[in-house]
């Protein structure tokens, strides 16, 4: 029996965060605006983690799945599988560009208080390698770098489990009271 290389370890630790993940109970439906007014950018993201609360459905659709989650940091996980293939058999961009704005936009609520939103008003991507057929999963990292009262930018990178990069992002973020929420 051989040594598992550095890659089939890191493999493995992500496919047993993503299991924990995914097999734990989960809240049916879908997030509603009381949920979203009620608690603060960070609770809401710990709640969907652990299952109290329905995850955006776009991460089912997509193959993709919060992994981790500290204020002004998430790590998604993603399976690029050949349902998101574009018409030459490699995965589509725009499957990168949405695993880098969740995870540097929701960085960003995750330092917003209660009754605080955002939206993502610009955001770029720079795709450095085609992710190969053989990568079972990628990790889409963000992480903020500026937080002010109406405007946040994060940085996003796509990693696999062999370490290399296959992209990477900044974002900037409009944040605003959510209507009928009670902020301090």
């Amino acid at each position: 029996m051989s040594t598992p290389t550095p890659h089939e370890s890191t493999l493995a630790n992500w496919l047993a965060d993503e299991a924990r993940v995914l097999n734990a109970p989960r809240a049916r439906g879908t997030l509603t605006h009381d949920d979203v007014r009620r608690l603060t950018g960070l609770q809401l993201f710990e709640a969907m983690l652990c299952g109290e609360l329905p995850g955006a459905p776009i991460g089912e659709t997509l193959n993709f799945v919060l992994i981790e989650v500290s204020p002004g940091h998430t790590i998604f996980q993603g399976q690029p599988t050949a349902k998101l293939h574009n018409p030459m058999g490699g995965i589509h961009g725009g499957w990168y560009a949405t695993l880098l704005d969740s995870c540097m936009a929701c960085a960003v609520h995750t330092t917003l208080p209660q009754g605080r939103a955002y939206t993502t008003t610009e955001f770029n991507v720079h795709l450095v390698r085609a992710i190969p057929p053989q990568l079972e999963r990628v990790r889409a990292v963000g992480q903020v770098l500026h937080q002010g009262k109406q405007l946040a930018t994060a940085e996003g990178k796509l990693i696999g489990p062999d370490g290399r990069l296959y992209a990477h992002s900044t974002s900037s973020c409009l944040i605003f009271d959510l209507p009928g929420a009670k902020t301090s």
